[in-house]
């Protein structure tokens, strides 16, 4: 490993922030934290934590010896100096003399210590940086550390590899007690340049932030040339199906199997996002034939568990055509994780005395031989953070086994982690929007109704899939939309473009549980007189597209097991055809129809089917140009056009998004129509 340190870059920064009155001494913190944070083998997402101790002016102006530590949850890599919260270093070190001091209590006095109390909650290992005296304190996951201390006898390698540069601290769980004994481990060896925390990570010292950081860049690169020596081959690899199937059939079928009932509402199921890794190394990890072996030993560090949970789930290698059989072993052993999660929180609750409760059992983390892995979360990010984390302890257990034998914590050491109310912060607090897990399907994406329902889904929490033959266009509503909204390129008018589309889809993300079939095209003629060539390519995008994608949806639906909604812009004209509007109507009148036969045949597999019955929709599927053809053979204005409804009122591409919204979320409503004109007694339906 090698030092990214860069010195006219350092100053830059040092420049940049003096303007905003950041001292030279936390603008190097901050420069050196983001160098550990960027390396994916020191740090991810939101673990390590550093520290300086310098002097700041506390709220009167005074002068203070402060210790500016980084707050819990906060992302090393793109970090600024809020993120790096300043205590009174005097009364952290009075609580050295206490002879324990429980989590809740030491969280307050941090907090009741704070230069600023709107400052966010410090980092819970802030007692250790405090307790050793150097200046700058580093402290990384570092996957080759790990591969050292992750085995029985991980203190005598790490004694060999540092020869008493590094102290040497057996496993605590972090808190007062870690804190307390590191600092005796200091103190019996002053000289040392850092620590090594057993089964946890590692500590390094300096009096500049340079020295700490090149320190840790020092003493990580001793641990990756002992990994180098000695080695053996770590996984003997099973024998594959001659074909695996492909991972778009197989992730629906995974998808299903963990996610949970809703116990409380009839209908409703806990879903999980995946993001699927698939390097040489992941697949060397996952095709291994002791991988029931090495894959459930528990973590590479404590601060993973909250993210992957213990262990991950491991099926059976899926063979392409026989997927029913794949399928029932995926169930079981679903079944079988979530039996023993249970288990496992049953034995380790009742030996805390019954006062926790119980996280949903589902795995975080799957190992597919032949496929890779698969991280899960109740969003994309979430999955993408287990998938990083399990991509790094794969890292680190290869290169454990490769000299030894991977060791992990006991079970009651991560249960203790686990549920841990410090650790359980991290994750944040506030409530699940109500789409959350669930992973929407939008065609005619890039036009406003499109566009809107994108929005609405997004905000609502679903991950979001833009389908358009307008490439540029759907690109840029996800870019508008943000996070993990996806943009495909599709011709809904092509059968074969269709199930690619959601192939593709379900590869980014795992399945699809809403589908909102929104494309459509307006031809006008007097019905006697239309040319057969625009009638039939009427039907193409405005009957066939939507059968087209909606097939594709319950065979993904179906895969899942847990339901689903289609929902379908049906327009006025299916019910209250206009003069000369028949190539337009008379295809769409066939897709209420075809609304209505989705929800007979399929709503006994928990699927739905409803639609909504937009008309005068500016700049939605109605071009302003009919608009304004419409406006004027009615003598009236445009904007009276719009308006000219029961209630008065404009409809907007909004109104119809949330129209959508609503009956994605009305669990127990199917083959409904749900009007949304401002007000037409021609286009009711009842």
């Amino acid at each position: 490993m090698h030092s990214a340190w860069v010195d006219a870059d350092a100053q830059a920064l040092v420049a940049s922030y003096a303007q905003h009155n950041v001292t030279e001494d936390l603008a190097l913190r901050v420069y050196t934290t983001r160098l550990l944070g960027q390396n994916p083998q020191l740090v991810l997402h939101g673990g390590g934590n550093t520290s300086v101790k310098t002097y700041l002016p506390d709220l009167l102006g005074e002068e203070t010896e402060v210790l500016c530590v980084k707050g819990s949850g906060w992302d090393m890599g793109s970090i600024e100096p809020a993120g790096l919260p300043a205590v009174r270093l005097n009364q952290l070190r009075k609580l050295r003399n206490l002879a324990a001091l429980g989590d809740e209590d030491m969280v307050r006095l941090q907090r009741a210590n704070l230069i600023d109390p709107m400052a966010p909650t410090p980092s819970v290992e802030t007692l250790l940086h405090a307790f050793v005296p150097a200046k700058y304190v580093d402290h990384t996951h570092s996957t080759a550390v790990l591969s050292l201390v992750d085995q029985a006898n991980g203190p005598e390698l790490c004694a060999e590899v540092y020869d008493g540069r590094l102290g040497i601290v057996p496993y605590l769980m972090p808190g007062f007690a870690l804190a307390k004994k590191s600092a005796e481990v200091y103190e019996a060896a002053p000289a040392v340049e850092g620590l090594i925390l057993i089964k946890h990570g590692i500590f390094t010292f300096g009096e500049s932030a340079r020295e700490a950081y090149e320190r840790m860049i020092d003493m990580v690169s001793l641990a990756e040339a002992r990994l180098k020596r000695g080695r053996k081959s770590a996984f003997a690899p099973i024998r594959l199906p001659q074909r695996s199937a492909p991972y778009a059939e197989v992730a629906p079928i995974v998808r299903g199997a963990c996610s949970l009932k809703d116990a409380k509402v009839e209908g409703a199921w806990r879903r999980l996002v995946l993001e699927r890794r698939a390097s040489p190394a992941v697949l060397d990890f996952v095709n291994g034939a002791e991988v029931a072996r090495y894959s459930q030993a528990g973590v590479v560090t404590p601060d993973h568990t909250i993210r992957t949970k213990n262990w991950p789930l491991v099926l059976p290698p899926p063979e392409d055509g026989k997927l029913d059989a794949f399928k029932a072993a995926v169930a079981a052993a679903a079944r079988e994780f979530a039996a023993r999660y249970r288990d496992y929180f049953a034995r380790n609750n009742t030996r805390c005395g019954g006062a926790k409760r119980m996280l949903d059992p589902l795995p975080r983390v799957v190992l597919v031989p032949g496929l890779g892995l698969i991280g899960l979360g109740r969003s994309k990010k979430d999955a993408r953070i287990a998938a990083d984390l399990a991509e790094a302890a794969i890292e680190t257990i290869a290169d454990a086994e490769a000299i030894g034998r991977f060791e992990s914590i006991s079970e009651a050491d991560m249960f203790d982690v686990e549920y841990w109310s410090l650790e359980q912060a991290k994750l944040g607090k506030e409530p699940e929007k109500p789409l959350a897990g669930q992973i929407a399907v939008i065609t005619g994406a890039a036009g406003a109704i499109g566009s809107a329902t994108g929005r609405a889904f997004a905000a609502a929490g679903a991950e979001v899939a833009l389908l358009d033959i307008d490439a540029a266009g759907a690109q840029a509503r996800a870019r508008a939309i943000g996070g993990a909204a996806l943009a495909v390129s599709c011709d809904v008018t092509d059968a074969a473009a269709v199930r690619a589309a959601f192939d593709q889809v379900v590869e980014a993300l795992g399945g699809v549980d809403i589908v909102v079939s929104n494309a459509g095209a307006a031809w006008q003629g007097r019905i006697g007189e239309v040319d057969q060539a625009v009638l039939r390519q009427s039907f193409e995008i405005n009957f066939f597209a939507h059968q087209h994608v909606a097939q594709n949806a319950v065979r993904v639906m179906l895969a899942q097991g847990t339901g689903g909604v289609l929902l379908f812009n049906v327009s006025k004209q299916a019910v209250n055809p206009g003069v000369n509007f028949g190539p337009y109507g008379l295809p769409k009148a066939t897709t209420l129809f075809l609304v209505r036969q989705y929800a007979l045949d399929y709503g006994s597999d928990g699927i739905r089917a409803n639609a909504v019955n937009a008309d005068r929709i500016r700049s939605g599927l109605l071009t302003t140009e009919f608009i304004a053809e419409r406006a004027k053979a009615r003598n009236v204005s445009e904007q009276n056009y719009m308006a000219g409804n029961l209630l008065g009122r404009e409809v907007t591409a909004d109104d119809v998004a949330q129209a959508f919204l609503h009956q994605a979320l009305e669990l127990k409503t199917t083959a409904d129509v749900t009007t949304v004109d401002g007000g037409n007694i021609a286009a009711a339906l009842r």
